[in-house]
C-alpha cells in the first residue's frame, strides 16, 4: 500500500492503519482499504480518491474525511505509540474534542457508502440525448439550481447521480471509495443536461477526464452546444 512518515520514523501504511481492537474490525479495515485502487487495472486513466480521503474509506464507520483529518493531525503531533483509529476511539485520543470539529460532529457525519444493489437507485442512462433513471425510466429533473447535484462515472461507464449532503452523501458514496472515470457536478432539467463541471474534492478529476465523458455524452445524442461547461474552480451557479 505504501509508507507514511511520523515523528521522523518511516512505517508501513498498513501498520499505521492497523487498529488494535478485534480481528473482525481489522478484516473490515483491510477490505475497505482494498477498494481505494479497485478498477485501476481496467483503466489506467481512472481516478482514485485523493490521499487525504483514504482515511474516510478505511474507517469502518466512514466518518467524513475532512473531519477525520483534523483528528489525524492531533494524533500526528502526539507522542503516542497507538495506531490512529485505536487512539481515536479507544485510546489516548478518545477524550479529544476539537473546537473546529466537536466529537459529536465527527461521530454524526458518517458518509454513506453504497453496495452494488444500493447504488442501482442512483444509476442513470443517456438515451437519445436525454438522461433518465435506469429503473423507473423517468427523465431526470433537478428542481433547484441552488442544490448541489453530483455525479460519478464508474470504470464500467455507469453513470450515478444524486444530491450532495455534506458529511453524509459525497462523490465517494456512489462507488464506496472505488476508482472512477470522472466525477463532478451537473444540472439536468427534464432530462436535458444544462450545466456540468469536473468539481469533486474527493476525486479531483482532470479536464481531460471530463472531456472523455463529454465525448461519451455526445455519442449518445447530447447536444453539447447547449451545455454550460464549467471548470472545477469556476462558480457553478452563475
Amino acid at each position: 500500500m505504501g509508507f507514511v512518515q511520523r515523528n521522523n520514523d518511516i512505517v508501513l501504511f498498513e501498520d499505521f492503519l492497523k487498529p488494535e481492537t478485534t480481528a473482525l474490525c481489522w478484516k473490515r479495515v483491510i477490505t475497505n482499504a482494498s477498494k481505494i485502487g479497485k478498477g485501476l487495472s481496467r483503466d489506467t486513466k481512472a481516478h482514485i480518491l485523493v490521499s487525504k480521503h483514504w482515511i474516510e474509506v478505511i474507517d469502518t464507520r466512514h466518518r467524513y474525511g475532512n473531519n477525520l483529518q483534523l483528528y489525524y493531525k492531533e494524533w500526528f503531533k502526539s507522542s503516542t505509540k497507538q495506531h490512529f483509529f485505536f487512539w481515536l476511539d479507544f485510546g489516548d485520543g478518545k477524550e479529544v474534542d476539537l473546537e473546529e470539529c466537536p466529537r459529536s460532529k465527527l461521530d454524526q457525519q458518517c458518509v454513506k457508502y453504497f453496495e452494488s444493489k444500493e447504488r442501482e437507485y442512483y444509476e442513470y442512462e443517456v438515451v437519445d440525448g436525454k438522461i433518465l433513471h435506469n429503473i423507473t425510466r423517468k427523465l431526470l429533473h433537478h428542481v433547484s439550481p441552488q442544490l448541489k447535484y453530483i455525479f460519478v462515472v464508474s470504470i464500467s461507464k455507469k453513470l450515478y447521480i444524486g444530491e450532495k449532503d455534506k458529511g453524509i452523501f459525497h462523490h465517494s458514496s456512489f462507488l464506496a471509495g472505488e476508482a472512477s472515470l470522472t466525477a463532478g457536478r451537473l444540472l439536468v432539467e427534464d432530462g436535458v443536461l444544462k450545466r456540468i463541471s469536473p468539481s469533486s474534492g474527493h476525486y479531483k478529476p482532470t479536464e481531460d477526464s471530463l472531456e472523455r465523458f463529454l465525448s461519451f455524452l455526445k455519442e449518445n445524442g447530447v447536444n453539447l452546444d447547449e451545455v454550460q461547461i464549467r471548470k472545477a474552480n469556476e462558480d457553478f451557479e452563475s
